[in-house]
Order: structure tokens, then sequence, then C-alpha cells
């Protein structure tokens, strides 16, 4: 079993005439392997903010507090350390990366990750495997990473890396934006079926409760101005469906 920690996290964002401004003012959160958990906020709250300070943007000045996985210190690794050491994150804007097919990606980024490449007949197989089972064309495979690619089909293929590549921790910073009905039912599938290996811890930043109706989290965390105000179970989430993020906003002012 896989833990992380986050411990007072404050992190800043430096402004364009040199100054910097806090957006996390610390955060505390756990998160074990096979649990969900959901952190739900208003625009502007922070949330997008932890999940790229976890994974190590530059953007972000971490000044305070701490973040360990299994104990090791994630704020002193290198991105691509992170990514080694088990942290995965889908973005909310996937970007694009000419000339680098899905295939070669993915089997790069397993390599990476595992310390040898995966045997290319077995490989094929669970490529193929996961395409179908988010319903991608498996022509896609050939064609470069995101290149053309609908909101959906970006969706779908950060699904498939999560699926393929199985990490410790996965951070889905809101993966239900963009998606019809179709696409986020097919997503989601695929997000439950990482969930059910129980090997995988998931933090899933959402504003909204509608992917919620596939995902069901084990914890739902209320985020405003830059930390966490609320916490609570499932219930939590249609509490906030019905009465919104006001009465936590207001509580802050």
């Amino acid at each position: 079993m896989s833990t992380l920690e986050i411990h007072d996290l404050q992190v800043s964002v430096k402004l364009p005439e040199g100054d910097l401004k806090p957006i996390l003012a610390g955060v505390d959160l756990t998160v074990k392997s096979g649990e969900t958990h959901a952190i739900m906020g208003p625009n502007g709250s922070g949330k997008s903010t932890l999940a790229y300070s976890i994974a190590g943007h530059p953007k972000y000045q971490i000044t305070g507090g701490s973040v360990t996985l299994d104990g090791d210190d994630v704020l002193a690794m290198t991105v691509d350390e992170r990514a080694r050491a088990g942290l995965f994150l889908a973005m909310q804007y996937p970007v694009e990366v000419p000339g680098v097919s899905v295939a070669n990606f993915l089997r790069t980024a397993k390599t990476a990750i595992d310390g040898e490449a995966p045997k290319l007949r077995t490989w094929a197989g669970d490529l193929r495997s996961a395409m179908e089972k988010l319903h991608m064309d498996p022509a896609f495979a050939q064609r470069n990473v995101n290149e053309g690619f609908s909101g959906g089909e970006k969706k779908r293929h950060e699904i498939m890396q999560l699926e393929l590549l199985k990490p410790k921790m996965a951070i889905l910073d809101e993966t239900d934006s963009g998606l019809d009905i179709d696409a986020l039912r097919i997503v989601s599938e695929g997000v439950n079926r990482v969930r059910e290996t129980g090997e995988t811890g998931l933090l899933l930043i959402t504003h909204y409760t509608r992917i919620l109706r596939y995902i069901k989290p084990d914890f739902v965390h209320v985020f405003v101005a830059g930390r966490i105000v609320q916490e609570g179970g499932p219930e939590l989430a249609e509490e906030l469906e019905a009465g919104g993020y006001e009465r936590y906003v207001a509580a802050r002012a």
C-alpha cells in the first residue's frame, strides 16, 4: 500500500512584476492506495494549483509544507523523478506532442517507469485492449500524441495512460470538463477499472458533481481560498449539489 501525504502545503505563483501571490494557504491531505478523494470548490480556489504543485510545474513556488510519497520527499524530486516514483497527472488541457506517436509515447513512458521495456508482443496486446475498452479507434496508436484529437479523445487518451502505466497515485484535474454524456461515461468506466484494482490512490479534482455519479468517492473535500474548509463522505457532494459553495465562501470572506 502506498501513501501520499500533504502537510501544511503553501504555494505561491510569481506575478509578471516579480511579486509572489499566495495561492495555497496550508493544505493537509492524506491519500492511500485504493482510496478515491474528490476535491471540489469554486473557480479560483486553488484546486488545479494543488495538482500542478504536486506534479512539479515550475510556475508554482513552494513556500512551506511538505509532500511525501511512501516517505520520500516529492518536492525534492524533478518532474520525471516524480513520475517514475509513481505520481500521475491527468491534465485539464492535455498538450499536443508533434512527431511522437501514441504507441511510442506510451511504451517509452512504461519503460521509464518500470526500468525495462515491455515485451513488444505483450505490449501490443495490452495497448489494443486498453483502446478497445475506451472505445478508441486502433488507428489512434499511430497518430501523434493529442494532435488533432477532440476534447473527448484527449481525455480518453489520458485515462488510457492511467490504465497502462499503473501509477501509485493519480491526480485527475477536471477530467470531466468538455466531455459529452457518452464520453463522460466511458472515461469514468476507465477510472473505475483502475479503482477496482485497489493499487492506485485517486485525487479527483472537479467543480461539479456529475462525474461523481459515475465515480463514487470515499472522501469529499471542499476547497476554498487555498485550503480545505470541509471534509466528509459522498453525502457532502450531494449537499454541494443542492446548496453550492456560497456558505463556505462567505465563511472565508
